[in-house]
């Protein structure tokens, strides 16, 4: 039997089904009455994990979903080329395929053999959930001005090995290796 959760009780990152489909809480905010007798609301921002799609619902406290038949499968990034983005199952060692579509930007952040987790839903791949962080090496960065310093403000653009542009402190030279978050694509420091 499916595990029910119900509307009152999913956070943000909880995964749910809802109309036959896997979704992820983006944002929840819960409604109370003033008056007695009134209905508790959760309104849930929520992303579906098939199509992308991310819309705001309000439900009763009280509605029930069932827990998706998502599982989270081991992975290293294999290549990309005209079928799609190729991964390789450290568990099964197959070979899953993600579209263009499914793999979103996640390839700006993606070199050859990293480790992630693929999402399959109902034994087919969906998605795929990257590092907080992910280590790339700095191709090419703007020289930084006389006046900056290693203490001192301003920030320059860095391009990384993915083609990923991003702004860089101006100490950051090419060759050197730094940490990304991937969740905003910003720079977090050196590696």
């Amino acid at each position: 039997m499916a595990v029910l959760i119900e509307a009152i009780h999913i956070k943000r990152k909880i995964v749910f089904e809802f109309e036959n489909s896997p979704f992820v809480c983006l944002d929840s905010d819960i409604t109370t009455p003033t008056a007695r007798g009134g209905q508790t609301l959760v309104r849930l921002k929520m992303r579906n994990l098939l199509t992308s799609a991310v819309f705001e619902k309000t439900f009763k406290a009280n509605d029930k979903f069932t827990e998706p038949d998502l599982e989270l499968i081991p992975a290293s990034y294999l290549y990309t080329d005209g079928d799609g983005s190729h991964f390789l199952d450290q568990e099964s060692f197959e070979t899953l395929t993600l579209n263009d579509e499914k793999i979103g930007n996640a390839l700006d952040f993606l070199i050859e053999g990293a480790l992630l987790q693929v999402h399959k839903y109902n034994g087919n791949p969906i998605g795929v959930q990257l590092p907080i962080f992910v280590e790339l090496n700095v191709v090419y960065a703007e020289p930084g001005a006389r006046s900056d310093s290693s203490s001192g403000g301003g920030t320059k653009l860095a391009r990384l090995e993915t083609g990923l542009e991003i702004r860089v402190p101006p100490f950051i030279k090419e060759g050197e290796k730094v940490k990304v978050t991937t969740e905003t694509g910003e720079f977090s420091g050196r590696a």
